[in-house]
């Protein structure tokens, strides 16, 4: 594998633009609030219920493991569930650093321990973004259906305007790309330089199209609905830790689960503040939609945040410490055994 120069003062650069809008979103998100109010909140909640919560959040994680399996057979590769679970905590902790650089140390772990080209396991970690994309439009379908005026409410507090013209335009700029691509490619490959990322992009867009080589779909179906299951459980039952939103639905769960997934979006370090803030909003139009004071919800919206996203980022920093010493043991023993082969 060639060696890559890394510019240390880019790294630092993105870990600092991404503290500043972390510090910047939370800046938004506290203005105006009474502490005392979220301090009380924090004193009297049932914490066993956070404790519940964070079972979904690991099942989440071997979900996404197994899933990955399967993705990765269609393309010759059999790998271990470990090091699939392990590679994928470890990218979880690079997003802690540096926001969307999880994506590629993932692949990277799993090819020292597993020597699945980069290329190819980014492509599917794609898919996955896909797949996950097109779940989330699931849950904000049942949102709409359920919650509409509480989405409503989400949108006309959170002062984020939709663009239609701007998003057509990205997505035509997207599909003329592709085409051209495709069009060229063979005349690209030929150049020296231009020929690695013709290489390269060709490995990811094997990756994209295993959904359609599966050799077992149903499972794959199953672990999908298993990791957002998951994920609807570790959001939703955290509210019952809470007197104040106890009496939550499933409706509302589905409504908290789209406006989290939105706020992590937002490439702040580890979702801080922008999460916070979405949750502050979020919960402001949970309460106005059944007639509740907007002030309270912002309230318990923040409060709900500082217990959620700080076992969100307890789980990445668990999980990625751990597999750190484990990754390191696979590879030595993937060396050891290439080494006894040869």
């Amino acid at each position: 594998m060639e060696k890559k120069s890394k510019n240390p003062l880019k790294s630092i650069l993105t870990i600092v633009i991404s503290l500043a809008f972390a510090g910047f979103f939370l800046w938004l998100a506290l203005k105006g609030l009474d502490f005392k109010v979220i301090k009380a909140s924090l004193a009297k909640a049932n914490y066993l219920w956070v404790l519940f919560a964070s079972v979904f959040g690991l099942l989440a994680y071997w979900f996404r493991a197994v899933r990955w399996n399967l993705m990765l057979e269609p393309m010759g590769h059999s790998i271990s569930t470990s090091n699939s679970l392990w590679s994928i905590s470890f990218g979880y902790l690079m997003n802690l650093t540096i926001p969307r650089s999880g994506e590629v140390a993932r692949a990277t772990a799993l090819y020292g321990v597993e020597k699945v080209p980069v290329d190819k396991s980014f492509g599917t970690i794609i898919l996955e973004r896909v797949v996950d994309l097109i779940c989330m439009l699931g849950f904000l379908g049942l949102t709409l259906i359920f919650k509409y005026d509480a989405i409503l409410s989400f949108y006309e507090n959170s002062g984020v305007h939709i663009n239609p013209n701007k998003i057509l335009l990205v997505l035509l700029i997207l599909v003329a790309g592709t085409v051209l691509f495709f069009v060229f490619r063979k005349k690209l490959a030929g150049v020296p330089f231009l020929g690695k990322i013709v290489n390269f992009i060709d490995g990811i867009f094997e990756g994209l199209t295993t959904i359609f080589k599966l050799k077992e779909k149903g499972k794959f179906i199953l672990y999908t609905i298993g990791i957002w299951v998951s994920y609807f459980f570790a959001a939703y039952l955290v509210c019952f830790a809470l007197p104040e939103t106890s009496d939550f639905t499933i409706a509302d769960g589905f409504f908290i689960v789209v406006v989290g997934t939105l706020g992590m979006i937002i490439p702040a370090s580890g979702g801080i503040g922008a999460f916070n803030l979405a949750m502050k909003y979020g919960f402001m139009a949970l309460f106005i939609s059944v007639g509740k004071s907007a002030e309270l919800g912002g309230e318990m919206g923040l409060t709900y945040s500082f217990i959620s996203l700080p076992l969100q980022i307890t789980i990445m920093l668990i999980m990625g410490l751990i597999s750190i010493p484990m990754l390191a043991k696979a590879r030595e023993q993937a060396v050891a055994g290439k080494e006894f082969k040869d």
